[in-house]
Order: structure tokens, then sequence, then C-alpha cells
């Protein structure tokens, strides 16, 4: 991803390797500074899974990977290893399918570090595939809408909902963004806003409850990312997706996900047997470490919510845009 800093431009991950240590950008710092954190320890990488140093599910695998590379090359017991990264957050389905595969490449006797760089890459090659496809659907003159952080920092480089605008944008293609402030962690308006900025991509970040308001004035199409997507469809993403997606079937707004195969959970029959993270209260209460809320007033904090496979158009995936009903057609065998 494009990386504005005072010393010009670079090109950085979200989560990478280098000199035995996990590194990766402390997504918490963003925007107002550039903060890169190292890791050498596997139940620190999982302790940053958990406080969202790192977030997103594709990058949330990779970070897992990588713990697992940690976990072999210092000789811990990889069971137990597993099972610590895996209890870090309970919801997106790439952290399950990252330590899984990496548990069963390591048990092989297989390069810890080229295989958790080999996931790495082989996540930025999905995104990049589905901004190709994705970039199809989206013509000039415009208006997009998006929710929470579904770009390069979510997924190690490129992005999924993001990764269709960043390949349109670069074939020249002139659009505009709404880009929701996503609570309560304000992912949107910190990060996605951060992105698009990055990028030159024209948008504004809008208040969640104003997505109504400006469907009704002329949304062309929404594209958001998944954690995960179960058997039939439904899909988890962070809290307020489903709203948009009911307004969005009301208004006749065509809506879209966009995520690699690694996020689809097949094992999993319906949203209904998703389990969803509850966060700390403080992440609505609090500001910055100041408390906005009343004393007396309590926070619910769920990080995700499940919208129903009806109300999506289509799924764009490294291997197509398919739709609800053609999502068993997905064959995983990487």
């Amino acid at each position: 991803m494009k990386v504005r800093t005072d010393g010009g431009v670079r090109d950085l991950r979200a989560v990478w390797f280098d000199n035995g240590k996990v590194m990766m950008i402390d997504q918490r710092e963003l925007p107002h500074k550039i903060v890169i954190a190292g890791f050498d320890d596997h139940k620190d990488v999982a302790e940053a899974i958990r406080n969202m140093t790192t977030r997103g599910a594709p990058s949330i695998g990779a970070a897992a990977a990588y713990a697992m590379c940690l976990a072999s090359l210092s000789g811990a017991d990889l069971d137990t290893a597993s099972q610590e990264i895996k209890a870090a957050r309970p919801t997106a389905n790439d952290l399950f399918f990252a330590v899984d595969r990496m548990f069963s490449i390591l048990k092989n006797g297989s390069d810890p570090v080229k295989a958790a760089n080999d996931y790495a890459d082989m996540i930025v090659d999905k995104c990049t595939k589905i901004g190709e496809h994705g970039s199809k659907l989206i013509r000039d003159g415009m208006t997009i809408m998006t929710h929470c952080n579904a770009g390069a920092l979510a997924t190690v480089d490129v992005g999924t909902a993001l990764a269709p605008m960043r390949r349109a944008w670069a074939d020249g293609k002139r659009f505009f963004v709404y880009a929701s402030e996503t609570r309560p962690r304000l992912q949107g308006m910190q990060l996605t806003a951060w992105e698009l900025d990055q990028e030159g991509i024209d948008h504004a970040v809008i208040p969640d409850g104003a997505s109504a308001y400006y469907m009704e004035k002329g949304v062309d199409m929404i594209i958001t990312g998944a954690d995960r997507i179960t058997a039939n469809g439904d899909f988890a993403n962070k809290i307020g997706t489903f709203d948009k997606a009911i307004v969005a079937k009301r208004f006749g707004i065509p809506f879209y996900v966009a995520a690699p195969v690694s996020t689809f959970d097949f094992n999993t029959k319906t949203g209904k047997d998703i389990e969803i993270e509850q966060r700390s209260e403080k992440e609505v209460t609090e500001i910055c470490g100041t408390r906005i809320a009343p004393k007396g007033s309590r926070a619910l904090n769920p990080a995700f919510d499940v919208t129903p496979a009806e109300l999506v158009t289509g799924f764009i995936t490294e291997n197509g845009i398919l739709s609800p009903k053609d999502i068993r057609k997905v064959m995983i065998n990487e």
C-alpha cells in the first residue's frame, strides 16, 4: 500500500516478517502517526491480534500464520500454540484457516518462514484478483458506499472491498466513495478514509446513522468486506453492515461482499451459528481514555452483525463474482 511520510511515499504491507520478528503497522495509532511494532513470541502476536494492533480478517490470518512460524522456530508445542492463537478472536474465519493450514504444513517439516511468507503472498495475490474482478463493476461517475475497513491494512496489502476501487482508480475511472465511520472503533473514519486519502481517491466520511439518508439521495453500489461467510451465504461483518444491506434492498442498490475464499466457512451452515465477539464497553463509553457516557450507563458492544444471504447481490472473490447460490461451487484447494 502507498504510505505517505515526510521522507516520501513508502510501499508497506500491514503484516510481514523481518529478521526473526513479526512486523506490523500498529493500526491503533492511525491516522495520526505510523508506528511499526515487532514481536518475536507467538503469544505476543496473539495478543496483538486480540488488542487490534492488527485487524481485518485476512491480516489476522497472516499474523496468525507468522505466529505459528514463531512458535515453530522457538520449539513451542504446536498443538498448544495453535489453541493460544485461535483464542485471540472468535469471529474471523481466516484466523482459524491460517492456523490449521500452518499446523498441517509445519507438521510435515516445512520451513516455517517460507510457509508463513507464502501464506501472506497468497492473500495478496487473492486480493489483487478480487480487485481485477470487482473493478469491472465500477463505472465513471459512480457513487459507492463502504463500511468498516477492508483495505490493505485489513488484508496485508491491496484490500478486499477497497481492491476494486484501487484498481478502477488506477485504470483512470473516477468515482466518489462514502466511508461510514463504523462504530465502535471508528475504523471507517480512521483507517478506510486514511487509505483512500493515501491513494488520492475522492471520498467523504459519514456517520453510520447517515447511510440511509445518502442512499436515498443516490448511491450506485455498496461494497463491504466480510469476516466469515457461511455455507448458505450469510456473512458476518463489522456491526452496522446488516443495517446497510436492509436499506440497500429498500432502494434497489446492488450490495456486494468482497472476500477471499479463505473467509468462507463451509462447516458453518448459517449465520445463526456464528459466534459474535463482544468487546469492551469502553470502546463505546470512552474516546481516547476520556469517558463520554454518563458514569451510571453501561454499553453493549457487539463487534459484528450477520447479514442474510438474501440481501447480497454477489460475492467478489479471487475466483470471480459469485451469487449466494453459487458459493458452494467454490473449491478450496490451496
